[in-house]
This record gives structure tokens, sequence and C-alpha cells, in this order.
């Protein structure tokens, strides 16, 4: 049973993602916030596997209460946004949000979006996810300190985060680098280790900041990759 918090401050969007959720047998909602200070605390009280996160709240915002949740809990967030273009979004991502959904996403959507979350998967369209980075950090340089944590990546690893970045599957990198799908596995999760990264999310965030990835940059194809 996959136990859920949802935070809204409008209650018809809280009720409604609270009553789509819980038509399903294998998920609970165990409570709903109103506000950022309140769904940090129901998350440390209730211990979700998910905490619903809207990104525009008043008083505490999502992302103070998804750093929060993210510090305090092992509970995943997964970020509502009206926009799919919303800086906000970035932030979240960075405090360690697990992905983002827009509030207009259909109901099998959200329900498969929560159990994703909830296995430990990362939830990213690439194309949002790309332009959003681009964005927000392509305006500023490389952080040095991020470049020298890349230093303590294999070869293969480094490869990995960098089609990761791109928005692969593990079974599009597995093919671009002639592996199998568990090689890539453990190539991420080795990476997310040495790197202390929380999730895929934050593993992309990284891979901007730290240069390894830039914006508008022309891909390599994979003939050049091998």
């Amino acid at each position: 049973m996959l136990r859920v918090l949802v935070a809204d401050d409008q209650d018809l969007f809280r009720g409604g993602f609270a009553m789509i959720l819980g038509a399903h047998d294998d998920i609970a909602v165990v409570g709903e916030a109103a506000d950022g200070a309140e769904a940090v605390a129901k998350a440390v009280e209730l211990e979700p596997d998910v905490v619903l996160m809207d990104i525009r709240m008043p008083g505490v915002d999502g992302v103070e209460a998804t750093a929060r949740v993210c510090r305090r809990t092992r509970a995943k967030v997964l970020v509502l946004t009206m926009y799919d273009a919303d800086e906000y979004v970035y932030d979240a991502l960075r405090a360690g949000a697990s992905g983002f959904l827009l509030k207009d996403v259909r109901r099998d959507d959200l329900v498969r979006a929560v159990r994703l979350v909830a296995a430990g998967e990362s939830l990213l369209a690439p194309a949002i996810t790309r332009r959003l980075v681009a964005e927000f950090v392509g305006r500023g340089r490389a952080r040095p300190r991020l470049q020298r944590r890349l230093g303590e990546l294999t070869d293969r690893e480094t490869d990995t985060l960098r089609l990761l970045a791109r928005g692969r599957s593990n079974a599009e990198i597995a093919a671009d680098l002639v592996v199998s799908e568990h090689t890539v596995k453990s190539h991420v999760s080795n990476l997310l280790t040495k790197l202390d990264l929380r999730d895929r999310a934050q593993a992309v965030v990284f891979a901007y900041e730290s240069g390894l990835v830039v914006a508008g940059e022309q891909e390599m194809t994979r003939t050049d990759r091998r």
C-alpha cells in the first residue's frame, strides 16, 4: 500500500487529487495539507511514501516545503505546477523533488506518476526538463566545485550521467553505450552514491550545473560516443 500526502492550498485541487488516488486499492491518501508548513508537519507525522506538493502556496511555499520534507523524511516529493516553464519547478528539483506534473494531468498519468516515484524512479518529461534547465542554469557559468566532483566518476559513469541528463531512459542509454540495462542501472546507482545525489532528478540538475551538459549543445552520435 502506497501512502500519499496531498498538499495544495486550493480545496478543489486537493480534494480532486485525493479522490482520484484514493480510488485505487494500492494507494492510501493518509492526509491533506493546505500549505507548506502543514505539509512538512504532516509528512513528519504520517511518514508517507510520496508527497504530492503544490509549488505555489502562501507562507511556506512548495519549494521550501520540499527541501524540508527531503531533509526530515524519506518521502519522495512530486511537485504540481500550473505552468510547464515555472522557475519554481527548477528550484524544487534542486531542493530534492523527484519530478513534477502539470495540474491538468490526466487521472491515469497522475496515478502512474505516484507509483513510479514511490518505486524510486524520477518523473521528468525530457523536453520540459531541458527547457527549464536551459533557461535557469544556462544563464550562469558552470560551478568549479561541481566540476571537480565529476572526477570521482569513471568514464562510463560520466557517459551515463550525460545521457541521463539528456532525458534518455535506461534502455536508451544501454543501446547508446552498447551495454545491458543491468549495467546501466549499476552505473546510475554508483554515480548517485559518489555524487551524493538523491535521485535521477538531482542528477539532471547536477549535470547542467557542473557544465557536463551545456544547454543547446549538439549531441554526439552513437558512433562518436564509441
